[in-house]
């Protein structure tokens, strides 16, 4: 702690050998932070640019991949610099932020495949009410409440803890995240009790949602003609196989949180890198294979590049 300055500096202790694999590190996440900003932005530009792809389905899509370019911007800046600086510290303050922001973008893209999981359901299981209620007012009362509903939670978490004191100085961990909870003196019960609070109002009930809606299309789906299974199948399951890479990043970030490292071991460095990696990487990807119209754009898109 500076005593002069009166400002709390967190050492992020998560690095492994830094000082022998720093510029390998700095190349890796630098190459990394590309690849998810070029990845995640052509298909945003793609869905933006082609009026056939503004409906509520690409529209929810376009709001995740931008929410994971904001993820990983929370991230990635800060970890390059700290690969190439001689102490690996964050202030305080700006590692609630941090923390503010992760599990913010967190909430939202729960929510947001909640979102686009209503989406689905209106359209294969009531067809003919799907244009009066997912009309573009619908649409963006969804998105803005994706972001600000889990904005509210997290910020209200962040304000908790910037009240209480501090006894450790050293984080398990390459950015901040909930693990700051060891850090304090006594364990705050009004912390603990209102995050499960956050945790089920912005991750479990939106997660339940999903599977109830999902069920709800199989059913239907099961029920209808051939033609509807093949809709259903089509657009479903780029949406589950987001939801289950999202889940594993949850149980990833649990299993770093929630468990006592060794700081000196390269195990949760490794689960570290999967979770940043996976989640914001794996999803243009997914859709950009999966979703047909968007694949078909893609190959038109790369045709003219390799022309060029």
């Amino acid at each position: 702690m500076d005593v002069e300055l009166n400002i709390t500096l967190i050492t992020l202790g998560g690095f492994v050998e830094l000082h022998r694999y720093r510029y390998l590190y700095f190349v890796i996440i630098f190459t990394l932070y590309i690849l998810i900003l070029c990845c995640n932005s052509t298909i945003v530009c793609i869905i933006w640019t082609h009026t056939n792809l503004h409906e509520p389905m690409y529209i929810f899509i376009a709001a995740l991949l931008i929410n994971s370019v904001l993820y990983s911007t929370t991230i990635y800046p800060k970890l390059l610099s700290d690969v190439l600086s001689e102490k690996q510290v964050i202030s305080y303050p700006l590692c609630l932020f941090q923390a503010f922001s992760y599990y913010t973008s967190a909430g939202s893209e729960f929510l947001l495949l909640a979102a686009m999981a209503y989406d689905r359901y209106m359209s294969i299981c009531k067809p003919l009410q799907y244009p009066v209620i997912m009309n573009k007012i619908t649409v963006h009362v969804c998105l803005v409440l994706a972001w600000l509903v889990s904005a509210f939670e997290t910020a209200v978490l962040a304000v908790l803890y910037s009240n209480v004191k501090l006894c450790r100085f050293t984080l398990a961990g390459i950015f901040c995240n909930n693990s700051f909870y060891k850090l304090q003196c006594v364990p705050s019960v009004a912390i603990s009790i209102y995050g499960v609070v956050t945790v089920i109002n912005i991750g479990l009930l939106p997660l339940l949602f999903i599977l109830f809606s999902y069920i709800r299309i199989l059913r239907i789906s099961y029920q209808s003609c051939r033609e509807v299974r093949k809709k259903a199948a089509k657009t479903c399951l780029p949406h589950l196989l987001v939801l289950i890479n999202f889940s594993f990043f949850i149980v990833f970030d649990v299993i770093i949180v929630r468990q006592e490292f060794d700081l000196s071991t390269s195990l949760p460095l490794i689960l570290t890198f999967q979770s940043i990696l996976f989640r914001p990487l794996l999803n243009p990807i997914i859709y950009g294979l999966k979703m047909s119209e968007i694949s078909k754009h893609l190959k038109i898109l790369f045709c003219i590049v390799k022309k060029q």
